[in-house]
């Protein structure tokens, strides 16, 4: 097992298990917090994590597949690629396939809103393009099951920040394509907007 990256959330480590990769994600302690509180939280929120990813992987959105759950820790299958954040063709926001990717990273983030989900942190750093170009969506950390318009626009303004408006727009052209409550969520974010709360969700975790 090899540390390939330490958050202020979790420590990601990479493994084998029943001769697949795997990544192996584990919760650490917050020594601020008291004992038994900080376990039952980080508990809770791995619980809430591993119950996201897998339902979105059963109704066939490209995340990586939930191989085991424990009390702070998730291993799930490896997706052998690279986040769209160090891709430079998304950076310049040029070229047709560029296009295409962020068109579909509006698709996915329609369906993953469609089930009822918000994923809390939709940036091109937890967005992955595999070895043979598909679009995969990781790191459900701050994800939570949702209905509210606020939560998805949220969704939306962390992908709008971290993109070019080039990007942006055919971004915004994938999502309205793939959900009816696109009109919904769109009012939202301009209401957010005109109130200045672009770090809602960045600001508030814990």
């Amino acid at each position: 097992m090899r540390k390939i990256s330490e958050g202020a959330e979790a420590c990601i480590y990479k493994t084998m298990m029943l001769g697949r990769n795997a990544i192996i994600k584990y919760r650490v302690e917050k020594s601020y917090r008291v004992m038994e509180l900080d376990s039952d939280l980080r508990e809770r929120r791995t619980r809430n994590e591993a119950r996201i990813q897998a339902e979105l992987y059963e109704i066939g959105v490209r995340v990586p597949s939930v191989m085991l759950a424990g009390r702070h820790f998730i291993v799930m299958n490896e997706v052998a690629g690279e986040t769209l954040n160090k891709i430079k063709m998304i950076e310049s926001g040029r070229g047709s396939t560029a296009i295409r990717i962020m068109s579909e990273a509006g698709s996915l983030l329609a369906r993953i809103h469609d089930h009822g989900i918000s994923h809390g942190d939709f940036t091109t750093a937890n967005l992955m393009l595999d070895r043979n170009g598909r679009l995969w969506v990781i790191d459900f950390g701050l994800s939570a099951f949702t209905n509210s318009a606020e939560d998805k626009a949220l969704d939306i303004i962390l992908m709008k920040r971290s993109v070019g408006e080039k990007l942006y727009s055919h971004f915004i052209k994938g999502y309205v394509g793939g959900t009816a409550e696109a009109g919904s969520v769109l009012k939202k974010l301009e209401e957010i907007e005109r109130r200045g709360r672009y770090q809602t969700r960045t600001l508030s975790v814990g």
